[in-house]
């Protein structure tokens, strides 16, 4: 009780929103990855000696980054992870187009939220900026933001750390068991020269292992922090060493 009534009113009230909203995820995508990330934001942005009020966009930021994720909204998943015909339906469409046509965040639930608690415009439009613009979708296709701040870097940064290393493992199985994803068959390769829209769209059989060659193994190149760059060492080769005992196993020499 004592530690919460030392955070200030909009983090605790952006703790609640998060658990209402991503509560009944899979683990994957759940409330706990929106509070490791920001757990690993703060630490970050520590190494790399932010403070002030950059500190509070940092931890919103965090916190709400993942509320809006498309994959999450129930038709749209079905849609586009599903690739399912018999769902998109005209109305559907609609969505689609509305919150997907360029695979952006919905922020409807978190402006909402950052205007009813009155933050300052100038924090608000940055936190939904760093939303908008951090996922790897957009460095696939090379449009991430021209938002170099270190605000933004550092939120990036930790989101792509809790992607990594033995909970991104964990988190990556996860994800694939959700939506019915093999866990590897050496007659499917993993995509080469990825486009946004072919990353995005999840056509034909997909493999869990794929994933590690598609995103997993990239990341440690894309951290902008030195923070971020060093802590992804070590979880960068947690997931080759643990690939090279997961085909050990599969082929039976282990």
């Amino acid at each position: 009780m004592e530690a919460e009534k030392e955070k200030p009113e909009i983090v605790w009230k952006a703790e609640k929103l998060v658990a209402a909203t991503m509560g009944g995820r899979d683990a994957s995508h759940d409330a706990a990855h929106a509070f490791r990330v920001r757990g690993l934001a703060l630490s970050l942005a520590k190494e790399e000696a932010l403070s002030g009020p950059s500190l509070e966009i940092v931890e919103l930021a965090a916190l709400l980054h993942d509320i809006g994720d498309y994959k999450y909204a129930k038709w749209v998943a079905d849609c586009i992870v599903h690739n399912n015909s018999q769902i998109c339906n005209f109305g559907v469409l609609f969505i689609l187009f509305k919150y997907c046509r360029d695979f952006t965040e919905d922020t409807t639930t978190v402006e909402k939220f950052l205007e009813e608690e009155r933050l300052e415009e100038s924090k608000r439009e940055m936190i939904l900026a760093i939303i908008r613009h951090m996922g790897f979708k957009n460095e696939v296709a090379s449009t991430s933001s021209p938002d170099s701040s270190l605000e933004f870097c550092i939120v990036q940064d930790a989101d792509r750390l809790d992607a990594i290393g033995a909970i991104g493992i964990a988190r990556c199985f996860t994800y694939g068991g959700s939506k019915n994803h093999i866990l590897y068959d050496p007659e499917i390769p993993p995509r080469q020269g990825l486009t946004k829209e072919k990353y995005m769209m999840k056509d034909g059989k997909q493999t869990t292992v794929n994933h590690f060659h598609e995103k997993l193994f990239k990341l440690k190149d894309l951290m902008k922090t030195k923070a971020g760059k060093n802590r992804a060492e070590k979880r960068h080769k947690f997931m080759e060493d643990f690939l090279v005992e997961f085909f050990e196993e599969w082929s039976g020499r282990s």
